[in-house]
């Protein structure tokens, strides 16, 4: 045993931070040994990197934020467990608490607008709408069914207190507005979705010109 007061030898390689690049919103791994790299891979489903100052790991491109935070909190957790230090962005962190869970979601809607700006195929656009308007689980749907609650439970607490009901009907009108604007961007990510499919449009076909036929030489 160390005397008292002995200072630890820390070794870099063993302290492992995850967490996600804000420029490319891709969670990333850095540090750790080549054991750490295999837990990395099997654990959390980590690819290895080449970086600029030597290789890094990070998780698959295109993973929904829950299949993201689920992966790097497993990682981790098998990487405590191993003996590793590790730090793990608490956006991250399925076990964080509410303001992680809300800075998470401010990171996917980044992420999100990030992917619709440079979005390089029809497809890609089409898995942003679908993102925005999917039925039941799209942002536009979900954020309806916020209001249309609001609007019920704030409906009854003006009734039951002999106020005017008017306001909380407005704002359960709102919605409609909300699910047609998703109906919307549905038929547009629908069209964005066969348009790769479809062969590209070509422009007519030139008709061809028929060579000029040699006139009659004249009489004198």
């Amino acid at each position: 045993m160390r005397p008292v007061g002995f200072e630890p030898d820390f070794l870099v390689l063993e302290y492992i931070t995850i967490t996600q690049d804000v420029r490319t919103g891709l969670v990333v791994a850095i540090g750790g040994t080549e054991q750490a790299a295999g837990i990395l891979q099997t654990a959390g489903g980590f690819l290895n990197a080449p970086g600029p100052r030597g290789e890094f790991h990070r998780l698959p491109r295109g993973l929904p934020i829950e299949q993201q935070r689920l992966k790097a909190t497993a990682a981790a957790h098998t990487l405590l467990a191993a003996g590793y230090s590790v730090h793990l962005d608490p956006a991250l962190n399925v076990h964080a608490s509410p303001d992680g869970d809300r800075q998470a979601t401010q990171r996917y809607l980044a992420q999100l607008a990030d992917r619709a700006a440079h979005a390089a195929s029809d497809d890609e656009t089409a898995e942003v709408l679908t993102e925005i308007a999917a039925p039941a689980q799209g942002l536009l749907p979900l954020v309806s069914d916020i209001v249309i609650r609001a609007a019920a439970e704030w409906s009854e607490r003006l009734s039951s207190t002999g106020h005017d009901t008017e306001p909380a009907r407005q704002l359960l009108k709102a919605t409609s507005r909300l699910n047609a604007t998703a109906q919307q961007i549905t038929l547009a990510r629908n069209e964005a979705a066969h348009a790769s499919a479809r062969p590209p449009h070509l422009p007519p076909a030139a008709s061809p010109v028929n060579p000029a036929r040699p006139g009659k030489a004249l009489g004198r």
